[in-house]
C-alpha cells in the first residue's frame, strides 16, 4: 500500500513538473509568432530557518606514514645481501655489506694514528706543566692530536657506511641490487632498496575552500575502502594546508592507525566522511532553487507574482538543502520548477500554492 502512495506521488510531481515544461514551451511559441506572454507556471518553496550538521564526503589516496628510498652512502661491490622485497626490518637492520677491506684497513691506521697523538698531547702538557716544553710544543701537539681525532672519526664512519642499514622500521616494497652489484656513494648514491612504514596511515586529499574553513585540525572523520565493504575506521585531520593549489582546493592530511584485524596497504583509495560541527538557525532553501553560475548563485524570488532574479551567497549543503548567508530573507518564496525559462521582472502563476 506505502508503494502505491510512493508511486502515485512521484507521479504527481512528474505530472507537475511535465506540465510547467508544456505550458512554459506553449508561452514562448506564442511569443515567438508575436502573441503575448502573459504568464509562466512555476513552483515554488518559502526560505526557512534550520538547524543543520553540514556533512560532505571525499575521496583521497592512503599512504603510508614514511616512504623512504635508501642509497648507499659508500662505493664498492656488494658482498652480501640480507633482505628481500616483502621483508618487514627494524630501524638500524643490516640490509647489505659492501666490500670493507680497504676501509678497515684505513680504519686501523687511523685509529692507531689517533692512539699515538692522544699520548703525544697528554706527554706535551705533562712537560708543559712542568715547564720543561714550550707553549708552540704543545700546540702543535693539540693540533696533531685534533687532526689525528678527525682522521679516525671519517675513518670510523666510512667502515661502518660499509654496512647499508635501514632509517626506519617498516616493509621493503622493492629491491635494487643484487651480490656483486656496484654501489656509488655521493654525489650520485645508488637507489638501494624502498622501504615504508604503515603502522600508521596517511589520506591525502583536497577540500573545497567552501570546506576548508568549516574543518580544522583534530577532527575526527570516518573512513572507508572498498576493500574491507561494511568497515570504518576511525581517523583525525592532521593538516590543513594553508596555501590553496591552482584548482583553489587546499591539500589535507588525515591520519589513522592500521589495524591487524583490517590492515590496510599504500596506494588504495579510501571514502571520507567529514561530518561539520552544527549549525544552527541558517536559512534554507532547495538545491534545485539555485541558477547562475557556482561563482554567482541567483535564485528567482516570487514578489506579487513578479519574479526577481537575486544574487545570493551559499555555504554548506546538508542532503538536498543549501545553506544560504546572504541575498534572502527567511520566508521570501522562491522558484523550485519552471525557472528555466524565466528572466528578470516575468509574470508567473504558482501551481503549488
Amino acid at each position: 500500500m506505502k508503494n502505491w502512495k510512493s508511486i502515485l506521488a512521484l507521479l504527481v510531481i512528474v505530472a507537475v513538473i511535465v506540465f510547467v515544461l508544456i505550458m512554459n514551451k506553449r508561452k514562448m511559441a506564442n511569443a515567438a509568432a508575436g502573441g503575448v506572454n502573459d504568464v509562466y507556471y512555476v513552483t515554488v518553496q518559502k526560505a526557512e530557518k534550520k538547524d543543520l550538521s553540514t556533512s560532505f564526503s571525499l575521496t583521497g589516496t592512503i599512504v603510508a606514514n614514511n616512504d623512504v628510498n635508501i642509497l648507499s652512502e659508500t662505493s664498492g661491490r656488494v658482498l652480501k645481501i640480507f633482505f628481500d622485497a616483502g621483508d618487514y626490518k627494524p630501524a638500524g637492520a643490516v640490509l647489505a655489506q659492501v666490500d670493507d677491506e680497504l676501509k678497515s684497513a684505513a680504519l686501523t691506521s687511523a685509529e692507531a694514528n689517533y692512539e699515538k697523538s692522544k699520548k703525544d698531547f697528554e706527554r706535551i702538557q705533562n712537560l708543559f706543566q712542568q715547564k720543561s716544553a714550550t707553549e708552540a710544543q704543545l700546540d702543535a701537539a693539540k693540533l696533531g692530536y685534533a687532526t689525528a681525532e678527525s682522521q679516525f672519526i671519517v675513518a670510523r664512519r666510512q667502515f661502518e657506511d660499509t654496512k647499508i642499514k635501514t632509517p626506519i622500521a617498516g616493509y621493503i616494497t622493492m629491491r635494487n641490487i643484487d651480490v656483486g652489484s656496484m654501489v656509488q656513494g655521493a654525489p650520485q648514491p645508488t637507489l638501494i632498496a624502498n622501504m615504508v612504514d604503515i603502522s600508521k596511515l596517511k589520506v591525502k586529499l583536497n577540500v573545497s575552500e567552501m570546506y576548508a574553513f568549516a574543518i580544522k585540525k583534530g577532527d575526527a572523520v570516518n573512513i572507508t575502502t572498498d576493500v574491507y565493504p561494511g568497515v570504518t575506521f576511525t581517523g583525525r585531520i592532521e593538516s590543513i594546508s594553508s596555501k590553496s593549489d591552482e584548482a583553489h582546493t587546499f591539500p589535507v592530511e588525515i591520519t589513522l592507525a592500521n589495524q591487524s584485524a583490517h590492515p590496510l596497504k599504500a596506494g588504495i583509495f579510501a571514502r571520507v566522511d567529514f561530518n561539520v560541527s552544527k549549525q544552527a538557525n541558517y536559512i534554507v532553501i532547495p538545491r534545485e532553487a539555485v541558477v547562475g553560475s557556482v561563482k554567482v548563485p541567483q535564485v528567482f524570488v516570487v514578489e506579487n507574482g513578479i519574479v526577481k532574479l537575486r544574487n545570493i551567497t551559499v555555504g554548506g549543503e546538508a542532503g538536498t538543502l543549501v545553506q544560504v548567508l546572504n541575498g534572502l530573507n527567511e520566508g521570501e518564496t522562491v522558484v523550485v520548477n519552471g525557472q528555466n525559462n524565466l528572466v528578470d521582472n516575468l509574470k508567473v502563476e504558482i501551481l503549488n500554492k
